[in-house]
């Protein structure tokens, strides 16, 4: 699934073509995706104006003029392209291999810009992502968006608002961290990498990070900055790109070529000295990479 990094790359990629155009129409080729589309979907939204795209978590949102937001999220295999002057095919080389046949283009946004009309298609041969509408003054108690923790590139996400929440919690660190109620739009890949970053154990007790009087240890300072830092780099090299995810231009991000530890299982690992190897564990249905020699 495409975590914060990939969604944002999505945001950048799209903002250009959607921002300031007019939605002359919204083209939606079936009833649903992973939900049925909002009733009047397309009529509520044609002929208004895109005023800005933002992101929450890993949810895009497109505001509109009349104050209403479009909710969408990629689901597992889901990603936007754009098509300028309704030229038809997919620009851009491909690592993976990706659907080009029309039964999975689902939504369609038919935009009149300065530049002229663009088609920006939404494409999801499992139909796990979804779409919704709402008020945006409502956004912040909306079902998806209200129980979210601080966002990890934000300035509220601090070490003592993790010793906080993880004070006194026996829940493993991995865990804790993919709750989207600590940390918002942190997913698999990135823990992980954070982890490793910052030598911390997945299977740790995420209390130990805290004091006994309830302030951050050294240690959990030290992760919050990792966790800053490895989705930082991800932004940059534009999202992972693995599976499925392509940015909106058809090509691939470069991060999973400089992963440390995620999918690397049986390989040296990467920290200096360390001579330790990856192992992949299972926690909660989901595989965990790491180095048992210096993760501790």
């Amino acid at each position: 699934m495409p975590e914060l990094p990939e969604v944002e790359t999505v945001r950048r990629g799209l903002a250009p073509a959607m921002e300031g155009a007019v939605l002359t129409e919204l083209e939606l080729r079936r009833g649903d995706l992973r939900f049925p589309f909002p009733s009047e979907f397309a009529h509520l939204v044609a002929g208004r104006r895109i005023t800005s795209l933002s992101r929450r978590a890993k949810y895009l949102l497109i505001d509109l003029e009349d104050g209403m937001t479009v909710i969408a999220h990629l689901g597992m295999s889901g990603s936007f392209r754009i098509e300028k002057d309704l030229a038809v095919g997919i620009p851009g080389d491909f690592h993976h291999v990706r659907s080009k046949d029309e039964k999975h283009d689902h939504v369609i946004f038919h935009l009149e810009g300065e530049t002229g009309r663009t088609r920006v298609i939404y494409n999801d041969p499992r139909r796990f992502g979804f779409m919704d509408i709402v008020n945006r003054a409502d956004l912040s108690s909306h079902p998806y968006i209200r129980d979210l923790g601080p966002e990890p590139t934000g300035n509220a996400l601090s070490a003592d608002y993790l010793a906080m929440r993880f004070d006194g919690k026996a829940q493993p660190l991995k865990s804790a961290l993919l709750d989207q109620k600590n940390i918002a739009g942190l997913g698999n890949i990135y823990v992980c990498e954070a982890m490793w970053r910052s030598h911390l154990s997945p299977t740790s007790a995420a209390g130990a990070l805290v004091k006994e009087n309830g302030t951050p240890r050294e240690s959990l300072i030290f992760l919050v900055q990792s966790i800053r830092d490895v989705i930082a780099d991800a932004i940059a090299a534009g999202g992972s790109s693995l599976r499925d995810h392509i940015q909106t231009d058809g090509s691939l991000g470069y991060f999973q070529h400089s992963f440390s530890v995620y999918d690397r299982e049986g390989e040296a690992c990467r920290t200096q000295g360390c001579g330790g190897t990856v192992e992949r564990i299972v926690q909660a249905g989901r595989s965990t990479f790491y180095c048992p020699v210096c993760q501790t």
